[in-house]
Order: C-alpha cells, then sequence, then structure tokens
C-alpha cells in the first residue's frame, strides 16, 4: 500500500505526520494523523494508543488541541488518529447537510443499507485495515490501546468490547454510551443498519456489556456541565450496565467541564498513562 505523506511537523522530540492512502475496506482515499515519539528513531517497537474523534472532526482536532504530544513523548507512546469518516466526491453525505450525519459522522460501524454500505464501513478501517498499516509503516508493535470522544469514544468501547484480546486499554470521554436509544446513534443507526432495531445492539456499548467475553477495565471521563450530558451521552445508562455485567468500570464524573476540547485537554494526561501502564 502506498502512503502519501502529506505533512510532517517537529513536536517534543518527536514527529507529527499527516498520511494519506487509498482505504480498501472505505472504497475512497483517507487521510490519518501519526505521532511518533522520540523513541521511534531508536529502533524499539512502540505501543499504540488509537484515538477516535467526534462528529464533524477530522483527523487533525486530537493533535491540534488535545496536548498529548509531551506526555506521549516522556512514555513513548506513539498515537494514531484516522479521521471521522470516508471522505471524497464520490462519497455520499447527509442530502439535507446536517452536520451528524454522514461526512463526519461514520459512527465506526459497517454499514449495510445504500447508499451507505460501499463506504461508510468505519469499523473495518480502524479495527483492521488500519492497525495492519501502521504495524507494517512505523515501529509499531501489536501493543494496542483505543480511545476517543463522543461518537469516537462510542468507537472505541465497541471496538474494543467486539475484539477480544485485540486491545489491551481503552478509555473515552464523553461516549455516547447508549446510541440505540438517544437521537444521534438513532439516526444513524436507522439509516447505516435499517430499521431492525435488534440489530443495532451490535453496536452499542451497553448491549455489548451484556455479553462482552472480556472484562477489559473502561476509564471514562464525563464533564456535568456537558450540553449534551442527559439527552444524548447517558453516562448512568453506561453505570448501570456495567454493574449489572459485573464489568470493572471507572466512570468520573467531572464538575464543571462541558464538552468541548478544554475537556479533553484537562485530563489527556490521566488517559495517557492510563493506556501506557497496560501496554508495557
Amino acid at each position: 500500500m502506498t502512503l502519501e505523506n502529506i505533512s510532517c511537523n517537529k513536536s517534543f522530540g518527536g514527529w507529527h505526520k499527516r498520511y494519506r492512502h487509498r482505504s480498501s475496506s472505505l472504497n475512497c482515499d483517507m487521510v490519518f494523523a501519526v505521532y511518533l515519539p522520540p523513541q521511534a528513531e531508536q529502533g524499539a517497537k512502540l505501543p499504540v494508543l488509537y484515538w477516535l474523534s467526534g462528529l464533524t472532526c477530522s483527523d487533525e482536532n486530537f493533535m491540534q488541541k488535545a496536548g498529548a504530544h509531551k506526555l506521549a513523548a516522556e512514555l513513548g507512546l506513539i498515537i494514531v488518529a484516522p479521521d471521522t469518516s470516508p471522505r471524497g466526491a464520490e462519497v455520499p453525505d447527509d442530502p439535507e447537510g446536517a452536520w451528524d450525519f454522514g461526512l463526519g459522522a461514520g459512527f465506526y460501524v459497517n454499514a449495510t443499507q445504500q447508499p451507505w454500505a460501499r463506504h461508510y464501513r468505519m469499523y473495518d478501517y480502524v479495527v483492521h485495515e488500519l492497525p495492519t498499516l501502521i504495524e507494517a509503516n512505523f515501529p509499531a508493535s501489536d501493543k494496542r490501546g483505543i480511545s476517543g470522544h463522543s461518537m469516537g469514544g462510542h468507537g472505541a468501547l465497541v471496538c474494543a468490547l467486539k475484539n477480544p484480546g485485540r486491545y489491551q486499554s481503552v478509555s473515552a470521554f464523553a461516549p455516547i454510551a447508549n446510541p440505540s436509544n438517544c437521537p444521534w446513534g438513532e439516526k444513524a443507526f436507522s439509516n447505516y443498519l435499517g430499521d431492525d432495531r435488534s440489530v443495532w445492539q451490535d453496536w452499542d456499548t451497553c448491549a455489548l456489556l451484556t455479553r462482552a467475553n472480556e472484562k477489559l477495565a473502561m476509564l471514562v471521563d464525563q464533564g456535568d456541565r456537558d450540553d449534551f450530558l442527559e439527552v444524548q451521552l447517558k453516562p448512568e445508562v453506561l453505570r448501570a450496565a456495567a454493574e449489572a455485567a459485573g464489568h470493572e468500570l471507572t466512570l468520573r464524573l467531572q464538575p464543571g467541564y462541558d464538552h468541548s476540547y478544554y475537556f479533553i485537554a484537562s485530563f489527556i494526561d490521566d488517559h495517557l498513562r492510563y493506556h501506557a501502564e497496560k501496554l508495557v
């Protein structure tokens, strides 16, 4: 597979790079970002944290706003940030131009409905295609963590729950925890997956917890001033599902914080250390 390097920036002794490639999963060109800490030039294979961003975002938001590079450089942690949906003139978008569906809103599922099924297979891309590419082209080990924000928090939890043993750590910021029962999720799932709600359960964290074969501990941070807290995110539903399943969940309700990257930047060091401890 050909990787085209489209930007390269020195950061805390390492390198932040962006690449374009042709994705076989998504049938379009994709861009991803990778932060390579200084240790990447010393020949060792390093663990990787995959970061999944939220609605309207791309590979750029986390890398520019989260302030993760400094500690990642100290910890020797590679960070990979894919885009949030397929892109390109051939990729269908919400016909009404809404920001919560279509481009920038792939929801990390494999779409089964037309016209979405040809391109909107972000789950396959994140779980299989992208890690294969990263591990073949960069000094990356097979020690993988996954994290994300909002729609990406949903994606991180679902990817970990559906793939026992593939990830050694998982965390999330303000995840859409019960997408089968919130407006964002219902809109996305009905379009991408169809109207059969039983199918949706395969892509819903709270449902997946009830049948998880692996009890991989989860760290979740949620701001209590988040405008989307009760209608879209539903952290208490997540807490109840984890307790019922006997699944280890550390859910921290952070007073005064909202849904923004100010919130993420405030607690990203906790998450990086959490992942680094489990990725040794």
